[in-house]
């Protein structure tokens, strides 16, 4: 199993997609990229943690490859706007890609330029690919939040 880290605005979202992919094996939603110790929603939400709504992703490299996520990952929002997701605005909203490999650094890297390249969008990529740090687990009601939803 190999483990990627996506913060592409909300992470309710972001995680509802990903977790509907054949390979991925199990989804995480919380923060990272910032500076404060073991963060909860109020702290990141203030926009002065550093850290980004973010999703941890174990995924079965036979099933899935790390690029085919990274497909997934530029289709799901739009990496143009800084730190803003549809409504949802501030730093903890910004598109990145944290990496935890050099494998992934260069698939990544690879990755946005093929997207820059594509044309695809007006303006230019505003997404972040840097190293990944600690993971601090969102609170347990931000966890399959759809999912939950869906079964009330």
């Amino acid at each position: 199993m190999e483990k990627a880290t996506f913060a592409a605005g909300c992470f309710w979202g972001v995680e509802e997609n990903f977790s509907r992919i054949k390979g991925v094996t199990s989804t995480k939603v919380g923060y990272t990229g910032g500076l404060m110790a073991d963060p909860g929603y109020y702290d990141v939400a203030t926009g002065t943690t550093g850290h980004a709504e973010s999703i941890e992703i174990i995924f079965d490299p036979d099933i899935i490859s790390y690029e085919e996520l990274l497909e997934v990952f530029w289709s799901i929002h739009d990496p143009t706007t800084k730190n803003k997701q549809g409504p949802d605005i501030g730093t903890q909203y910004r598109s990145a890609i944290f990496y935890h490999d050099e494998k992934q650094k260069k698939a990544a890297l690879s990755s946005k330029k093929k997207q820059e390249e594509s044309k695809r969008y007006d303006s230019d990529i505003k997404t972040e690919i840097v190293p990944a740090s600690i993971f601090y687990p969102a609170e347990e009601y931000h966890q399959k939040y759809f999912e939950k939803m869906r079964s009330r």
